[in-house]
């Protein structure tokens, strides 16, 4: 039983806030883009430098993750707009749809893509291509964010 000059004092787990991000949501925030070099790593022109440098598709995936739908509010990666991702060293080379040809987030979309790709540290050439075919459906929604969406 607790006095008045008690207090209280129990552990508490923090309410979200917003679905997880994986739904286009804040509740999960998603970790910056860091370097693949860490503490030790060798030096300019040692032979390991160049593997160290390299870009790796899981840091592409993270940062079009951030990149969202504007009329959705949904990442590209999950509604299945990103179509192929090539990393080749540095540079690196994704194939992309809309969900409509006449899209009129297209440009907006392919812009922020770009800009999420450039914002790795140590990315080289950066290409973003649009393709049609195969034509997006909602086929090509992840499975967990077809069933929030209710399809």
């Amino acid at each position: 039983m607790l006095d008045s000059g008690d207090v209280d004092v129990a552990p508490t787990t923090p309410a979200p806030s917003a679905p997880p991000a994986a739904f286009g949501g804040e509740g999960d925030a998603v970790a910056p883009v860091a370097s693949v070099s860490g503490e030790g790593a060798p030096a300019e022109g040692t032979p390991n430098a160049a593997a160290d440098s390299a870009i790796t598709a899981d840091q592409v995936k993270l940062a079009l993750r951030r990149v969202k739908d504007p009329e959705l509010n949904l990442n590209i990666l999950d509604l299945g707009l990103i179509y192929d991702i090539t990393v080749e060293g540095s540079d690196v080379s994704i194939d992309m749809s809309l969900t409509s040809p006449g899209c009129p987030s297209g440009p907006e979309i392919m812009g922020d893509a770009e800009r999420q790709l450039k914002a790795i540290e140590g990315i080289g050439t950066v290409a973003v291509n649009l393709v049609w075919s195969p034509p997006w459906t909602p086929d090509r929604i992840e499975p967990r964010v077809r069933a929030y969406l209710g399809f």
